[in-house]
């Protein structure tokens, strides 16, 4: 930002520097011609009248001055054909998909021309980080499907065997059912995803009781932590919040799943509502398997599922799309989510949402 009006002074003098060596040249012209023509009479003797004079030596200064052009574009001409000649190469390169593009900033390209060439190679950076994030996405999807869709494909091969017994053949549709399930829901989370970050989906926050939806998702979750048997502490005072009710639906489901999900047999759970002086806040600790510091840095990106030797024993693998969605949806709502954890010990996902308008 701050070498924009250096940028701005420089080119206005290299404009009044061109005037100046504009008019300079048209004057030695002019005053060449006056002499060639003065020159040009007293070695004639001829005698014309002073218009015609002035006249001629108008025409010769003129031609002068053509002629300076010509041969000013003959060395200048190749240089910008050369210049343009590579910008358009980089832009055909670019609509093909080659975004591998860094022109030089040559000196003598100042002012607009570099700001041009500054914009082209920051256009190429941005465009081939964009297609190095789709070409990961497209790699993840395609691991994620492969994986259930192979299981799905072995024991639907393995029940066209006529001797299975009973228990065993209810044992793979079982199996084949739970897959089928995680494909669902992974074709729902990034149409989820998608819809987040493409700003496509409806926005409509509105006053509601926030403590009324953790108890409601707490009692939704009921089977998964009574059968895990896990100790609930829940300390949530009544209190009112602004912002979209089923989005934020989602991002509590997501965590308490979680917390659930990775906290072993007879652990406990704790949530906790509480009003900050910069909004409300809301805390999920679980005493799980916790996150390693390095996998804490990654743990809100698509896909990212962390250390798989600590998460293998766990049932129900996810997608590592979850708390992507929960970090876009906090992100929608102006606030903020943070984790921290140790390994072995548990973990605290910690949401902070802004005030309520009229509190601001």
């Amino acid at each position: 930002m701050t070498k924009r009006p250096a940028t701005r002074y420089f080119t206005v003098a290299r404009v009044l520097a061109s005037i100046g060596i504009m008019m300079s040249a048209s004057a030695a012209a002019f005053i060449m011609g006056y002499f060639l023509t003065k020159w040009g009479f007293a070695a004639t003797g001829a005698q014309w009248p002073d218009f015609a004079r002035q006249l001629l030596n108008w025409f010769v200064g003129s031609l002068l001055m053509v002629a300076a052009i010509l041969v000013f574009n003959l060395f200048a001409r190749p240089k910008q054909i050369e210049f343009w000649g590579e910008i358009n190469g980089a832009l055909k390169r670019i609509a093909k998909g080659d975004f591998n593009i860094v022109l030089d900033r040559e000196e003598k390209f100042q002012g607009q021309l570099r700001d041009f060439v500054d914009t082209l190679n920051h256009m190429a950076h941005e465009l081939k980080q964009m297609e190095t994030l789709r070409q990961e996405l497209i790699s993840n999807v395609s691991h994620e499907i492969q994986s259930p869709l192979t299981s799905i494909r072995g024991f639907a091969n393995t029940l066209q065997n006529d001797d299975l017994s009973p228990e065993d053949r209810r044992h793979y549709l079982s199996i084949i059912e739970t897959e089928s399930t995680r494909l669902s829901k992974l074709s729902d989370n990034l149409l989820k995803l998608t819809s987040l970050e493409s700003e496509h989906q409806p926005f409509e926050p509105t006053p509601y009781r926030l403590d009324i939806q953790l108890r409601n998702v707490i009692l939704a979750c009921e089977p998964q932590w009574l059968e895990k048997d896990l100790e609930l502490e829940l300390d949530l005072p009544e209190t009112t919040v602004v912002a979209d009710e089923e989005l934020m639906g989602q991002v509590w489901t997501n965590l308490i799943h979680n917390a659930i999900k990775f906290t072993p047999p007879h652990g406990s759970l704790q949530l906790v509502l509480e009003k900050t002086e910069s909004g409300i806040r809301v805390s999920i600790t679980d005493t799980g398997i916790g996150i390693s510091p390095e996998d804490q840095l990654r743990i809100f990106e698509r896909f990212y599922k962390g250390d798989k030797s600590r998460t293998r024993s766990i049932t129900g693998g996810g997608s590592g799309l979850g708390l992507a969605i929960v970090k876009k949806i906090i992100d929608l709502h102006a606030g903020s989510v943070r984790v921290r954890s140790q390994a072995g010990v548990g973990s605290t996902f910690e949401v902070q949402l802004p005030k309520l308008p009229s509190e601001s």
